[in-house]
């Protein structure tokens, strides 16, 4: 899907206020309401806007530990690597998992009420054959600078 200079206005806006109005919208982009509801709609239809959610403030769940754990597989197989991304993708502790370049396989960020429970959850994987986990390496969050907010959203050229 190509994307103008206002179908990206409208993802940079959106990106910071999932909420905001089709009026609010419209006004940023100068094209009418309807006109920018249809091209909302466009945008998630085409998959570009793949959903809107609500960003908690993770003190309000009890402030859990943040744990980026580096993970290597002791194969590449497929069988193995698709068993291991599944557990990735279905456990709830697991709030993102990348493929990663160098030293280990994934990078894993895991919340988990205390250290205790993540001791237990990666236990628990390590003695699963079936994930084919050689090492986790933990790198426990100490703070958080800057959470993910959006992807930089490009500014296309002016036009003169």
């Amino acid at each position: 899907m190509e994307l103008d200079r206002a179908d990206l206005a409208l993802l940079d806006a959106l990106q910071r206020d999932g909420r905001a109005t089709i009026q609010s919208l419209s006004e940023l982009v100068n094209l009418s309401a309807r006109a920018t509801l249809n091209r909302v709609r466009k945008l998630e239809a085409g998959g570009v806007i793949e959903g809107y959610r609500a960003v908690i403030d993770r003190r309000a769940l009890g402030d859990p530990i943040c744990v980026f754990a580096e993970v290597a597989l002791k194969d590449q197989r497929q069988p193995v690597v698709q068993r291991f991304e599944k557990k990735m993708a279905t456990a709830p502790e697991v709030v993102a998992c990348h493929v990663i370049s160098g030293r280990y396989d994934y990078l894993v960020r895991i919340a988990c009420p205390h250290l205790e429970n993540y001791h237990r959850l990666i236990s628990a994987w390590l003695d699963d054959p079936a994930l084919g986990i050689e090492k986790i390496v933990t790198n426990i969050e100490l703070q958080t600078i800057r959470e993910f907010a959006g992807f930089p959203v490009p500014r296309p050229p002016r036009r003169h």
